[in-house]
């Protein structure tokens, strides 16, 4: 009698722990397997640098491998649907980027959405936009560019990495705050030859390509995007300081699947906050121009609503369509 009593409370227990396993006591032993982290970008940029940052700090310290995983093209969307389409087990994860809130609103016919297929996890840095002009340029501040530039109509130009890129919609959201007009010139190969040289005006550019130019002289900054001012550029002025209200960054996340277990989000949350306080990794994404600013699930998670939001007044107002 005790015996078969002790056999239906173990089987009790284990029909308990199986129905457990897509939260509690998956996560307490999540990850027993790699994980893959997928960047929607091709290797060797900025979000598959970070991924792979993440990825090894992840790897060294929760007991198995998170693999970053290229899948370019599609301005981000063809990754990022590879994601929003995986099994929700915390074992397929994204790096999100600004462009992903832009996408949202940019894109009409994608075959996801990133807001409601996707969930947030942890917020990991932002990457400043830089206004730069050849020095040779009139306009030497924020002020006087939009003085010249009200003073002579679409004289003036902006060269941008393509349409509805991070940069591109941090312009217009300066010409929706301002009613300048200024002409967007979308490159498909780097359009810094023709900056450096004169040949373009002024760009938006994220401030890791641009500030070795900046301190060297060939390039001339007249403001940062942020809100803030920049660590790294601390004489440089907002263009806030000049437009209150005005604030516009790149940035980087990590999110998964919609239905995650929410033990897992917790845990993987837990441990991308202490790998940006970490004093190696937080070196190695500030050297990379990524200002390290750790967000909880929470805070993550209405920061990328008021991203996309904001994001998708100024593409209305623009009209942008994808090229």
């Amino acid at each position: 009698m005790i015996q078969s009593r002790r056999h239906v409370l173990r089987l009790a227990a284990s029909g308990a722990a199986l129905a457990a396993l897509p939260g509690g006591a998956h996560a307490l032993d999540y990850p027993t397997r790699p994980v893959h982290i997928v960047v929607g970008y091709p290797p060797g940029i900025a979000p598959d640098i970070v991924g792979r940052l993440l990825g090894q700090w992840l790897s060294e310290r929760m007991g198995q491998q998170f693999v970053v995983d290229n899948r370019p093209g599609a301005a981000s969307n063809i990754g990022t649907e590879a994601v929003a389409k995986a099994t929700p087990d915390g074992y397929t994860l994204l790096v999100a980027v600004s462009t992903n809130a832009i996408n949202a609103t940019l894109y009409s016919n994608l075959s996801f959405s990133f807001t409601r297929d996707l969930v947030p996890v942890a917020g990991i840095g932002g990457t400043p936009f830089v206004v730069t002009a050849n020095p040779e340029f009139r306009p030497k501040t924020i002020p006087e560019l939009i003085d010249y530039a009200k003073a002579n109509p679409g004289k003036i130009n902006m060269a941008s990495s393509g349409v509805g890129t991070g940069p591109h919609v941090s312009f217009e959201l300066f010409k929706m705050m301002t009613g300048v007009d200024i002409v967007h010139i979308p490159y498909r190969t780097s359009y810094m030859p023709d900056l450096l040289a004169g040949q373009v005006s002024l760009a938006f550019s994220p401030m890791a390509q641009v500030i070795p130019f900046i301190r060297d002289g060939r390039l001339r900054a007249l403001a940062v995007t942020p809100a803030t001012r920049s660590p790294a550029l601390p004489d440089i002025p907002t263009i806030a300081e000049t437009l209150p209200g005005f604030a516009a960054n790149g940035w980087y996340g990590i999110c998964a699947p919609r239905g995650t277990p929410d033990e897992v989000i917790a845990k993987l949350s837990a441990a991308i906050t202490a790998s940006v306080a970490d004093p190696g990794l937080h070196t190695r994404l500030v050297d990379l121009g990524v200002e390290p600013r750790p967000m909880t699930t929470a805070e993550f998670g209405k920061f990328v609503a008021d991203e996309t939001d904001k994001w998708a007044k100024v593409i209305k107002f623009a009209a942008l369509r994808p090229s």
